[in-house]
């Protein structure tokens, strides 16, 4: 049986309409506390967010999340306000007391500003923030910030049927004790879109696309790809809706295992904000 148990709530769509299938805009507020509802029905307890999301963290803050693991995200801060203001802001917005993961959402400005990790570490001592981490988008990134011997307690990378860039180095942190989110289980909707209605872009992809959706559910095939893996603590899952997210969970019952995959996808492809707009 796969464990759903790992699943954790994305809420980018809280605060703003995000995806490249998505086709509703942003979620309203109503279905917001059906989802959150639905979610501690089925044991999800972590919640992801960012100060960069629109307005979900003032959505989400509109409901009790006591019961959840919040994770949230700050961008680089201004000379004028440390990243303290982010943080305060964010938990009052939340109507939290401590987040338990809070992640740069930039991380190359750490390398730059080494004082923003000691101000970082300072949060864990003040018991304002359990984890500590990076949110990243290349492998690069991660590289240098290890090179540098910043070492977090929380990482959140893309991770998915197409994309395993990240999968060595997480194998490795998760080995010394750090705690491994993934996102993008579905390549921000690529997975699902007609491969004939496609940019001419995504041409190396689309044979590969026609062949998964023979997979059925295709869903709960691709979740269960990212789920399995031991290395993965918890696999990021966005929703619009309430029946989105139960559909996602409801799949995971027949859900077939994918084909190994022998192609290596460019990574124009596997990073979104390449994508022609």
């Amino acid at each position: 049986m796969v464990n759903r148990d790992k699943i954790g709530l994305g809420t980018v769509q809280f605060g703003l309409p995000y995806g490249i299938s998505n086709k509703h805009g942003q979620t309203a507020k109503e279905e917001v506390v059906k989802i959150l509802d639905t979610a501690k029905s089925y044991n999800i307890k972590v919640l992801d967010s960012a100060s960069a999301y629109g307005s979900s963290e003032d959505v989400l803050g509109q409901n009790e999340l006591s019961y959840f693991k919040m994770v949230s995200k700050f961008m680089p801060p201004s000379k004028e306000e440390g990243i303290s203001v982010q943080l305060n802001q964010s938990l009052k917005k939340l109507g939290l007391k401590s987040f338990y993961g809070y992640l740069a959402h930039r991380p190359m400005d750490i390398i730059d500003h080494p004082e923003h990790w000691e101000e970082l570490q300072r949060f864990k001592v003040e018991a304002k923030v359990v984890k500590i981490g990076f949110s990243l988008n290349e492998l690069l990134e991660l590289e240098r910030l290890l090179g540098k011997g910043y070492y977090p307690d929380l990482v959140q990378v893309p991770y998915n049927y197409f994309d395993r860039r990240f999968e060595t180095v997480i194998k490795e942190l998760k080995s010394r004790g750090c705690e491994i989110h993934t996102r993008s289980a579905f390549l921000q909707g690529l997975f699902f879109m007609n491969p004939h209605e496609l940019d001419e872009f995504f041409d190396e992809v689309k044979p590969l696309i026609a062949q998964l959706h023979e997979k059925l559910p295709l869903n709960g095939a691709l979740l269960k790809f990212v789920l399995d893996k031991p290395f993965i603590d918890r696999v990021i899952i966005g929703v619009e809706d309430e029946s989105q997210l139960l559909q996602n969970i409801e799949s995971l019952e027949n859900a077939p295992d994918l084909p190994e995959l022998e192609n290596k996808i460019a990574d124009d492809i596997l990073i979104p904000s390449k994508w022609p707009i």
